[in-house]
């Protein structure tokens, strides 16, 4: 029933596909998780949201940089005027145009301090595309392995359906010769209606899995039928040296990386508003050419310019006031999430302890399940009494717990690379 839906979605996709040139090349199929990763779409709103940041700080830079750029405007009027009688040209038209060049000179550092608050900002942008891009990643690794737990899962619940049904089917059998009572009867046929139930709700599952795995890649019209299991083997030992670990997240991890470089972006701000009212001093130069000239037009002039705010409304101190509460709070974000941070990385570095226990338990338990399995087998095929049901059953569970410690191992890895910046490296 899964594959027959995930078809017909790729058949429509396909289709879609074909009346648009531009779409993308469809997915392969078995998937791998490496595949999976690398043909993801790169426009995935998390994605966006994080370049559309480093957009704004790329435009706060420009913006910063054109006060002490040189400044160039043609100025054009049309005039009439009724010329005095002392005026030397009788003439009504007083039109003018004018080439004015202006450049900022000195304005008390406010043009620098707003430079180097962009400059962190734009830094800020870039770290945070790379932590953006790092939990893109990760998503579609979980995503991905959550598909494969629930095809484990359904061919667990879906032998267990088979055992509940021809258990059920004895018990039916029995019972018309009086050998069950009418109480053990509906007991065998609740359990089988249960374990049908369970076995609906997993094939559910798989294709709520594969679409939670095709909106992770971007991708949400894709349904993938076959994935590849991908071969994990924990290393023989793991790093015991979690403060070395940290210093390295502490220095490289890109969230903390860029919450820094919003901190400085913001003393930098609260600089430029302490100077934001003082002298600017200003080099002009312009040209001109007029229709009526007199003994005072010129066609050349140029000069300094010095302003100097007196009385500013209080402008003054609302705007450092506003910059002071941003660099507390860009403060407490870094420090809040230093803290945040350290807890997240000591719970994955405990967990991989767990789930290294977790995995010798589920691989005893599997030899055990497999050998219990034979053996239930070759009595079922000696036609003597066995559980040969409930131990198909079992191994199929075991093998879910097993690939589930697997995954999570993965992950967790995974997350202690992201944490110290390092996940992405793996994958170029």
């Amino acid at each position: 029933m899964l594959k027959l839906l995930v078809l017909l979605s790729g058949l429509a996709v396909a289709c879609g596909a074909a009346a648009d040139s531009g779409a993308e090349s469809p997915l392969p199929e078995p998937l791998t998780l490496a595949d999976a990763l690398r043909l993801s779409n790169p426009e995935r709103p998390l994605l966006l949201r994080a370049a559309a940041r480093e957009q704004a700080a790329r435009a706060e830079m420009l913006s910063a940089e054109s006060l002490s750029g040189v400044r160039l405007a043609a100025v054009g009027r049309l005039r009439l005027v009724d010329p005095s009688y002392k005026s030397n040209n009788r003439d009504s038209n007083d039109s003018s145009a004018r080439l004015a060049l202006r450049k900022r000179l000195y304005d008390s550092g406010y043009s620098d301090a707003l430079e180097v608050s962009a400059d962190y900002a734009l830094q800020a942008g870039q770290r945070n595309t790379l932590h953006a891009r790092q939990e893109a990643h990760l998503a579609v690794m979980r995503a991905f392995f959550d598909v494969l737990l629930s095809d484990l899962q359904f061919a667990r619940d879906n032998e267990a359906m088979s055992v509940a049904f021809i258990s059920a089917d004895r018990a039916g059998d029995r019972s018309e010769l009086g050998q069950v009572s009418d109480v053990d009867l509906l007991e065998a046929e609740a359990e089988y209606q249960e374990t049908r139930r369970q076995r609906y709700a997993s094939e559910k599952l798989q294709l709520l899995a594969r679409s939670r795995l095709a909106v992770a890649m971007g991708r949400p019209d894709e349904l993938v039928s076959d994935l590849v299991t991908p071969a994990i083997e924990p290393p023989a030992s793991d790093p015991t040296d979690f403060d070395a670990f940290w210093k390295d997240v502490l220095r490289d991890n890109p969230e903390l990386q860029a919450l820094r470089a919003n901190r400085t972006a913001a003393r930098e701000k609260l600089v430029a508003a302490r100077a934001a009212h003082g002298p600017v001093l200003s080099a002009e130069m312009e040209a001109s050419v007029y229709n009526r000239m007199t003994r005072s037009t010129h066609p050349l002039g140029g000069g300094l310019v010095l302003e100097l705010p007196l009385v500013t409304g209080g402008r003054r101190d609302a705007g450092i006031a506003e910059a002071q509460a941003a660099v507390t709070e860009a403060d407490a974000a870094l420090q809040e999430a230093r803290l945040r941070l350290r807890q997240q990385a000591m719970e994955l570095w405990a967990a991989r302890g767990t789930l290294r226990a977790d995995l010798q338990a589920y691989r005893v338990m599997g030899d055990f399940r497999d050998l219990y399995l034979d053996r239930s087998r070759a009595l079922y095929e000696l036609e003597v009494k066995t559980d040969l049901g409930d131990a198909m059953t079992q191994t199929s569970e075991v093998r879910l717990l097993l690939a589930g410690a697997l995954f999570d191992w993965a992950m967790t890895d995974a997350r202690l690379k992201a944490m110290s910046g390092k996940l992405l490296e793996d994958a170029k």
